[in-house]
């Protein structure tokens, strides 16, 4: 149940504004092959950008944009990130060309980068210490289940309406949304102590567009051409000029000496990339393998993916009694997810849909399990002032996850002659990097520290934890800590 702050109203208002941001990830690439025949006659790039300029703008602007709502407001950031997510939609719909079609996404994605981060911040501030953990399950179900209900609206959309009438109702939908944040959601305090760096916003958001970029655009291009390669040498020198400019600076965007001094900074943020690495690459196959393979239609595929969301709706309200042991919960959910990607990568046309979706179940239970505490792991290893900020990383972490699978995935698939022949070894080789990173990140819990309950205890642990020490000890409540 959400604290006395936390209001059911609030929580599902703000979970809603989350679930349609992502949703939006993945809706438009069932529109593909209507888009590629309609009026507009776009080109093959200017497909890819239609695409990819929304989870570019969306990825590359979070962490900047959750600095904003620290020091600004998060209610109003939250307000702001649906005018523009509707503003974006709208321009999309109307688009007489695709020029504008792709500004119209990437107006939407700047939006969405808005809502993320503000949507969790708002969430920890009102739960309190003792129903963060609640309030993150929710928050994460409502990223899975958005991803999943993109493919299936987009779907839907792609059958039976006109790609136009996807971006047409992103617009009354986010004003129903503004209204009912604007009544039900407080505001929380702002962060005069946040600062927003415009030098070092400037050099780390350049670096992670360009990463995203040569990430998305690899299997087109091709990993070793030029322009990737470019692209890629370009985020690096960018990231790592950020990394030396806010060693430096008074009042940097966030000290990346953090990631030092932090380990469970860093373990929640590779769990959370490796948790949507692997969700991802299963949702870049997993419609194609149940329409094209099973030969399932929109509708029954709609059906048939229930099982992803089944888990993912039960499993985190039993992870979070776990809350009091982050380190066996995060890695035996990461381990299900790997396992289940094994179990899923033996599915051919022959395979009965029982089977597959035992293995859809147990990726979802993994999901469940592991993301809640991921995401408050990360949300909550910066000091309470700059939880907009730690929200951003997350979710940046989330997004670079998820655009690495579909990348990887969809690499490995173009080198076989068609899906039935590349799934296969498409979802062992993301099973065995899930498994590994997974690996990686119990041994990050390992080596993290007790921290101190209370806002001041988060202030305490940002200014001790550098001369921390493995811990001996249980590991303590979520609360105290990562999509």
């Amino acid at each position: 149940m959400p604290s006395p702050a936390l209001k059911r109203s609030t929580l599902l208002a703000v979970c809603a504004c989350v679930l349609v941001a992502q949703s939006m990830v993945a809706a438009v690439n069932l529109l593909i092959p209507q888009l590629s025949s309609s009026a507009l006659h776009p080109s093959h790039t200017e497909i890819l950008w239609t695409v990819d300029a929304y989870v570019i703008a969306f990825a590359g602007l979070l962490i900047p944009a959750g600095a904003l709502g620290d020091r600004y407001g998060r209610k109003g950031a939250l307000l702001a990130g649906l005018a523009l997510f509707a503003a974006g939609a709208a321009t999309s719909a109307l688009a007489p060309g695709p020029a504008l079609l792709i500004a119209g996404r990437a107006v939407c994605g700047t939006g969405a980068a808005l809502i993320t981060p503000a949507t969790m911040s708002i969430l920890l501030h009102l739960a309190g210490p003792e129903g963060r953990a609640r309030a993150m399950a929710s928050w994460t179900l409502a990223i899975g289940v958005g991803g999943m209900l993109g493919n299936l609206g987009g779907g839907l959309v792609g059958q039976f309406l006109s790609w136009r009438a996807l971006f047409a109702a992103m617009v009354p939908l986010a004003a129903l949304l503004a209204t009912a944040v604007a009544v039900t959601t407080p505001r929380t305090p702002r962060s005069p102590h946040s600062t927003l760096d415009p030098t070092g916003t400037l050099l780390l958001t350049a670096g992670l567009l360009a990463v995203l970029f040569g990430i998305i655009e690899g299997p087109t291009y091709g990993w070793a051409s030029p322009r990737i390669l470019g692209v890629f040498a370009a985020g690096a020198l960018l990231v790592a000029g950020f990394t030396a400019y806010a060693r430096r600076a008074r009042r940097p965007l966030i000290d990346p000496r953090v990631f030092v001094t932090s380990p469970r900074l860093r373990a929640g943020t590779l769990g959370l990339a490796t948790g949507f690495f692997g969700l991802f690459a299963l949702f870049f196959v997993n419609s194609q393998y149940l329409q094209g393979v099973k030969g399932y239609g929109p509708a029954v595929t709609g059906v048939a993916i229930v099982p992803l969301i089944v888990g993912m709706a039960l499993v985190p309200k039993l992870a979070a009694r776990w809350a009091s042991y982050p380190r066996p919960v995060i890695g035996g959910g990461l381990a299900l997810i790997g396992l289940g990607l094994l179990g899923a990568s033996t599915a051919n046309a022959g395979t009965p849909y029982p089977v597959y979706a035992c293995w859809l179940l147990v990726i979802s239970a993994g999901t469940g399990l592991s993301m809640p505490a991921l995401t408050l792991t990360t949300a909550t290893s910066l000091p309470p002032h700059q939880s907009g900020l730690a929200s951003g990383l997350g979710t940046s972490a989330r997004e670079l996850g998820a655009a690495l699978g579909v990348a990887v995935t969809g690499t490995i698939l173009a080198n076989h002659p068609d899906l039935a022949d590349g799934m296969g070894p498409a979802l062992r080789t993301v099973a065995v990097l899930v498994l590994a990173a997974t690996a990686m990140v119990v041994t990050g819990y390992r080596g993290s520290v007790k921290r101190p309950k209370g806002a001041r205890g988060c202030i305490e642990f940002a200014a001790t934890a550098a001369r921390a020490r493995p811990a001996t000890t249980k590991p303590q409540p979520t609360d105290s800590r990562s999509a």
